[in-house]
């Protein structure tokens, strides 16, 4: 995959949202410069899973934005999704590689230098590195410095982004780290105008990135 890719990733999150309100956030999003979608979906059953990204493939590809599915390779490939996104409590990447090949992409969430080789050394395109602070999201919070980040980027030659809590005021806490970008969840989804909330983000991530 492309470093750019990467830049402005969007994880989803479609607590308290009616199907068409979240389908056209991420829609929006897209619109406002997100380069790459993760749905994240832990409280839907498989159908109900298969069904939503489904919807979610049909935005993501109109716009040729890669779409990236959380922990279930088995909803990944029923929609064909462009890969799969793995935690330390997921299947293991170099199994998930067997599965899938090597046409599609496999990230992976890492906290520590030495996960992050391990998922570099078993195959994984990308790192998600974090949480830099505490989320909102239903997911367990583990904080990761950005000394940690910077290291981490260091070790392995796949991009890294950094993940947890993130907006475009607290940013510029990550100047210096060479990440390929961040990943936000609440920043874009939580937003009153998730396209103008991703357009402003955009533009700030751009030019930490850049610098």
């Amino acid at each position: 995959m492309k470093r750019e890719d990467l830049r402005l990733y969007l994880v989803t999150d479609s607590t308290g949202l009616v199907e068409q309100e979240f389908l056209a956030k991420i829609e929006a999003a897209i619109k406002g410069g997100v380069t790459i979608i993760q749905i994240r979906e832990k409280d839907k059953s498989t159908r109900e899973y298969i069904e939503l990204a489904a919807k979610v493939h049909e935005i993501t590809r109109k716009y040729n934005v890669p779409l990236i599915i959380d922990d279930r390779i088995d909803v990944a490939m029923a929609i064909d999704a462009e890969g799969v996104h793995l935690g330390q409590s997921d299947m293991p990447v170099d199994i998930a590689r067997s599965i899938l090949g090597t046409g599609k992409i496999i990230g992976a969430t890492t906290k520590t230098v030495e996960q992050a080789l391990e998922a570099y050394e078993k195959g994984a395109d990308y790192l998600g590195v974090g949480a830099i602070y505490p989320t909102t999201t239903k997911v367990k919070t583990v904080l990761t410095s950005v000394d940690t980040l910077k290291d981490i980027c260091k070790a392995v030659t796949i991009p890294a982004n950094a993940i947890g809590g993130l907006n475009k005021d607290n940013i510029e806490i990550l100047r210096g780290a060479p990440i390929a970008g961040i990943c936000v969840v609440s920043a874009i989804m939580k937003a009153e105008d998730s396209g103008e909330a991703a357009l402003e983000l955009r533009k700030a991530v751009d030019e930490l990135v850049q610098s």
